[in-house]
């Protein structure tokens, strides 16, 4: 008997990582993605899982981080997100990083020669047709206005919205290395293995003073229309950080915590800039933490007063984009289902968690929900002690309810997990004290265990199911 296909609006990071776990649970799929039909203010290429922003999938260290607990049990579950982040990772300290070309064109080429995937490079405007009883909807950030449009007269919710911001990248052979150095914040090793993985740009006082003194009057792009709308914390542009205060850079991504100058290590910076590498080959980095919505002319001015960056040739530029997503808890089920229109599931940004690698995650659960959907055979969503089940939490049922507009994105932290008793984590094995400041890390290792424990039962008893 053939099975009728899972239909996936959106090629990005949760729409490609849906399809995935769609095909490789026996499930036909189609991947609607609209470029190069139809292009975006922010995509660069028609390739799919596309990273527009940064090239970072955050710290991949199961043991002491909430993103590397995620990014261990999306492995567990056979992700090709971060298989091919794996793949084509580069240098980032504790972070993993990819070269964006080369892991885009591996997800596209793998998704491509599924014997299961479909790939149809077209616009879905307005709601999928009726007949496609099985959808997820992954469009991201920048869901075309048509579909927009569609999906929020069906919610009849308002609008909700935020600014991204995008950093610039800059060649490497124009970065003055007599100046910079390459380090990365107390020498971590990363997963590529090098402790050296960012170059630094340093700055004393009165650099630090005259730079904060230029972006607040450099030359800003304006949206007048969208002045209501409000940033995400996690991803802020650079001249807004400085409005809040001249000190509020030094404290974020200029601090100068955990790094020495070579030149001239008696001497404290009292700011630091970094680059992080961009692709494989080594030749582009971005500038860490700089997202901005300043104007072209004015970037090139200013980020050349960094030093070390005098020269700097910058292979793109900063920018701004409009990102939106769903007031979740009330209109979606634990399934990711909308209540008033259960064909049509909802994955990555646009359910309202923020981040590449909770986008993606959010896409492999809404992938094998839907699959399990079509195959008769209904999952429930991993428990609460998981990462993935804490983003499902965060999205369906975990919020405290503030009033219209207090849903907003969230990357994956561990107050999002259920907290563990404290007797756990006070005593070792061999039942001596934990002192106070190793608790924290004992905490977070004692969390990533249960997690990936419980993530195992489930799995187990996914697979029990699928084979009665």
């Amino acid at each position: 008997m053939s099975i009728s296909p899972v239909h996936i609006v959106g090629g990005g990071l949760a729409g490609s990582e849906a399809a995935w776990q769609v095909a490789q649970a026996g499930v036909p799929v189609v991947l609607h993605e609209m470029r190069p039909v139809r292009g975006t203010d922010a995509h660069q290429t028609d390739g799919l899982a596309e990273l527009v922003c940064s090239n970072s999938f955050r710290a991949d260290d199961w043991t002491g981080n909430a993103v590397g607990l995620l990014h261990a049990e999306m492995r567990k579950l056979g992700s090709i997100i971060m298989s091919c982040g794996d793949a084509h990772q580069v240098p980032a300290g504790g972070a993993l990083a990819v070269d964006r070309e080369g892991f885009s064109q591996a997800v596209t080429a793998r998704l491509e020669a599924h014997p299961l995937v479909t790939i149809a490079r077209e616009e879905v405007a307005g709601l999928p047709p009726a007949d496609w009883d099985n959808v997820i909807v992954a469009t991201g950030p920048l869901t075309s206005p048509a579909l927009s449009a569609a999906i929020l007269e069906l919610t009849g919710e308002g609008e909700l919205s935020f600014f991204d911001a995008i950093a610039p990248i800059v060649n490497v052979e124009s970065i003055v290395m007599d100046v910079c150095w390459r380090q990365s914040r107390y020498d971590k090793v990363g997963p590529g293995g090098d402790a050296a993985a960012y170059i630094n740009c340093p700055m004393d006082k009165a650099q630090y003073d005259a730079f904060i003194d230029a972006l607040l009057a450099g030359e800003k792009s304006e949206f007048k229309d969208w002045e209501h709308v409000p940033y995400f914390d996690g991803c802020l542009p650079i001249e807004v950080m400085a409005e809040r205060g001249r000190e509020t850079l030094r404290h974020g991504p200029m601090k100068p915590v955990g790094l020495t100058n070579d030149h001239d290590p008696q001497v404290k910076c009292h700011a630091i800039v970094q680059l992080r590498q961009d692709n494989a080959l080594g030749t582009l980095w971005n500038m860490v933490g700089f997202q901005t919505k300043l104007k072209h002319g004015a970037q090139t001015d200013i980020f050349r007063m960094i030093p070390g960056l005098e020269k700097a040739v910058f292979a793109r530029l900063g920018g701004l984009h409009r990102n939106t997503f769903l007031n979740s808890p009330k209109l979606l089920d634990g399934q990711l289902r909308m209540r008033s229109q259960p064909r049509l599931r909802f994955a990555g940004q646009v359910t309202g968690v923020e981040g590449y690698v909770e986008s993606a995650a959010v896409g492999l659960l809404a992938g094998r929900f839907a699959a399990a959907e079509r195959l008769g055979r209904p999952i429930d969503a991993p428990p609460a002690t998981t990462a993935l089940g804490a983003l499902i939490g965060h999205i369906t049922g975990g919020h405290l309810d503030g009033g219209k507009g207090s849903f907003q994105p969230m990357n994956i932290n561990y107050g999002l997990l259920p907290p563990l008793d404290e007797a756990m984590v006070k005593r070792r094995e061999d039942g001596s004290r934990i002192g106070s400041k190793e608790r924290g890390r004992a905490k977070k290792l004692a969390v990533g265990e249960r997690a990936l424990a419980d993530l195992e039962l489930w799995v187990s008893g996914a697979k029990a199911l699928a084979a009665e």
